[in-house]
């Protein structure tokens, strides 16, 4: 398998792969490629048919999103193994879409990120609960809060602050010593589910 490097985001110019990111199945398999994965690891993990899965990879493939690259052999067949080019994707201005085309796009990999994010944090706290189990000290933190949002426009608001004081804090405590602990950080907002699977 070829090592490839997958960038933290991509502006996406091209009008076909802004309507790859449009399908909901084809924004949830990106999201969960930023490891090499098969078709039918991905079937698995989101619990569709295989065929359909290595269709909407093929239709990716095809507009530049992914990419093979490997092969593996299980058991008496040969997997191939794709990779997204990139973890998140921003949609250029020079598209001219309605604005509501744009915010589907963009709540969708939204979604798709906060999937794969989610997935990560769960096994990242697997591996360091079995460190803790070994009498390792592991220092961490949770933040868990709800906030009411009257409105899309306050949402976006919050949204850029929320990201620009983070930025600031990361900004203000980076050490400049490249053998420092390095820690994770990972922040959502997302609409509050209630039982039913509407919003709250």
């Amino acid at each position: 398998m070829v090592k490839q490097q997958v960038l933290e985001s991509y502006l996406v110019e091209l009008p076909e792969q802004a309507m790859a990111l449009l399908n909901p199945l084809r924004a949830e398999i990106l999201g969960r490629l930023t490891e090499p994965a098969s078709a039918a690891e991905l079937a698995r993990e989101i619990n569709e048919i295989p065929q359909r899965v290595n269709y909407h990879l093929k239709a990716l493939e095809k507009v530049g999103l992914v990419r093979r690259v490997g092969t593996r052999q299980v058991r008496n067949l040969v997997e191939v193994l794709y990779q997204a080019i990139a973890r998140t994707y921003i949609l250029s201005e020079t598209l001219n879409w309605p604005k509501e085309t744009v915010d589907r796009i963009k709540d969708q990999g939204s979604l798709s990120h906060l999937v794969t994010a989610a997935e990560r944090i769960k096994r990242d706290a697997l591996v360091l609960l079995e460190k803790s189990d070994q009498q390792e000290e592991i220092p961490s933190a949770t933040l868990d809060a709800l906030i009411r949002l009257g409105s899309s426009e306050q949402r976006s608001a919050f949204v850029q602050e929320y990201v620009q004081l983070v930025n600031r804090l990361v900004e203000k405590y980076q050490s400049a010593d490249t053998g420092a602990a390095s820690y994770q950080v990972v922040l959502a907002l997302y609409p509050k589910p209630v039982q039913g699977g509407e919003e709250q």
